[in-house]
């Protein structure tokens, strides 16, 4: 396939349980004029109902796992069935409506098949954001920083995400980064150790419009510092290639 040859791109959209919101979103999803996969993971029936309606448009194709795995699952899910199409990148959005899908468009504008680039969104939050959530953020982002010695990453954890399918796909294949959040947070720190282009770019952000989140607190707070200790033990073995790149950006 030539470089120059334009993308084939889909919108994807792991979905857990968000049956008041994902109709929503994928009708404000429209204005990109892509193709959507949506990914149950292991939705109620209710959920399940409301997935099976929308997969009966064209565009929209379902991937149903039979039992609640995680985002990360669900997106690795996903991606694999990007590349059975033969997509050459995904779109990633969340399913609760917070992304402003006006801002969307600049993540998959004036891609190229061959483009192995994470574009990466990061939150403009408006008034709806919880103060402690807006806060304890920066937790995440500091350790990432740390993790790849650079501010390249400027916001790991926003759901919108923009991946080159093989590159990701050969890169999860070896690393398959968690099943659940921390995929969100560790697949660009191991895309970035591997020197690969990245892009961040502003997506704004209001808190979900179905009032759903599956964050639990003791379970994923244990998963995400476990995952946090290996990419910093992970960067002290690639310090001398870090602190190099570093210098290179630097003089």
């Amino acid at each position: 396939m030539s470089r120059e040859s334009s993308a084939r791109i889909a919108v994807l959209v792991p979905v857990y349980n968000h049956a008041e919101a994902v109709g929503q979103t994928l009708a404000r999803l429209r204005l990109l004029q892509l193709p959507v996969i949506l990914v149950d993971d292991g939705s109620d029936a209710h959920c399940a109902g409301v997935l099976d309606a929308l997969a009966d448009v064209e565009s929209v194709d379902l991937v149903r796992l039979p039992v609640n795995r995680g985002k990360g699952a669900a997106v690795r899910a996903g991606l694999a069935r990007a590349a059975e199409r033969g997509l050459t990148h995904v779109l990633q959005v969340d399913a609760d409506g917070q992304h402003e899908a006006a801002d969307l468009p600049p993540f998959v504008e004036g891609l190229r098949a061959g483009d192995e680039v994470l574009r990466l969104g990061y939150p403009r939050f408006d008034a709806s954001v919880p103060r402690h959530r807006f806060y304890s953020r920066y937790i995440t982002h500091s350790l990432v920083w740390l993790a790849t010695l650079s501010f390249d990453l400027r916001d790991t954890m926003c759901g919108v995400k923009l991946y080159p399918v093989a590159a990701v796909n050969r890169l999860v294949a070896e690393h398959p980064c968690g099943d659940r959040m921390e995929f969100d947070s560790e697949l660009p720190v191991r895309w970035h150790w591997q020197g690969e282009r990245v892009v961040n770019l502003p997506v704004r952000v209001r808190y979900p419009i179905d009032g759903v989140s599956h964050f639990q607190l003791w379970r994923d707070n244990v998963l995400l510092a476990r995952m946090h200790l290996r990419l910093v033990l992970g960067m002290f073995r690639r310090l001398p290639d870090l602190l190099s790149r570093r210098q290179e950006r630097l003089s």
